[in-house]
C-alpha cells in the first residue's frame, strides 16, 4: 500500500527542473484530513490578508484600464480549485487524493495585461511552444506529529524559449515580493480554516 511518502511530486511530474521557483511551509495546528479539506476549498475571494489583495488589484489595473470603456469588470463571487478549472485558463493538473493537488497555466506573465493559455494535463509536461512561461502551484499536505500537519505551496515556472527566459527575469525581480505576500495569505487562510474544522470535528466528537 502506497503513502504519501511514496508518491512522486506533483511538481516533479510536470516542471521537474523549473527555471524559478517559490517555496513555503507553515505547520497547520489542525490534522491532515481538516488542513487537505481546507485548501481544497480554499475560496480565492476571500483570502485574509490586505497586502496580497492590493498586490492583486495592483496587478490587475492594466486590464481595468484596457476594459475601462465596456464598463468595470465581472468580479467573481467565489473562486475555488474547481471554479479555476471549470471556468478559466488555469486546469487541474492532478491530484493526490488527501495530500497534493496541482494547478498549471501557461501564459506570458510579463506583459502589462498577462496573456493566458490552457494546456490539458496531458499535454502540459511537453508544452514547449516559443514564447509562453508554464507555471505549476501544487499544494502538499502531510502529517507533522500526530495532530498537527505540513503545509506547503510550490511555485514552479518554466519557460519555453530564451527569449521569454530573460523576460521573466525582469518581471520576477519585481513580481518576486509580491508572490511571497501572496504565498503568506494563502497559507495563513488555509491554517485558519484547518483549525476551525478541527474544532468544529472535536466539538462534534464531545456531543
Amino acid at each position: 500500500m502506497s503513502t504519501p511518502e511514496d508518491r512522486d511530486l506533483l511538481g516533479d511530474r510536470f516542471v521537474p527542473k523549473p527555471h524559478f521557483s517559490l517555496v513555503r511551509h507553515a505547520i497547520v495546528d489542525a490534522p491532515v484530513e481538516q488542513t487537505y479539506a481546507a485548501a481544497r476549498a480554499l475560496d480565492l475571494t476571500e483570502i485574509h490578508s490586505g497586502l496580497a489583495a492590493a498586490a492583486g488589484w495592483l496587478r490587475e489595473l492594466p486590464a481595468r484600464w484596457q476594459t475601462r470603456r465596456h464598463g468595470p469588470p465581472r468580479r467573481p463571487t467565489r473562486l475555488t480549485v474547481d471554479d479555476l478549472a471549470a471556468g478559466t485558463e488555469w486546469t487541474l493538473l492532478g491530484e493526490h487524493p488527501g495530500s497534493e493537488f496541482a494547478l498549471g497555466v501557461a501564459g506570458k506573465f510579463w506583459r502589462p495585461v498577462i496573456v493566458w493559455h490552457r494546456v490539458e494535463p496531458a499535454e502540459f509536461a511537453e508544452f514547449s511552444e516559443p514564447g509562453w512561461g508554464k507555471l505549476v502551484l501544487t499544494v502538499g499536505v502531510r502529517p507533522y506529529g500526530a495532530h498537527r500537519s505540513l503545509l506547503t505551496l510550490d511555485t514552479r515556472v518554466l519557460l519555453t524559449d530564451p527569449p521569454s527566459w530573460l523576460k521573466f527575469r525582469r518581471y520576477w525581480r519585481v513580481a518576486s515580493p509580491f508572490a511571497l505576500l501572496v504565498h503568506g495569505a494563502l497559507l495563513r487562510t488555509i491554517a485558519q480554516d484547518a483549525r476551525q474544522r478541527a474544532l468544529d470535528a472535536y466539538r462534534r466528537e464531545d456531543d
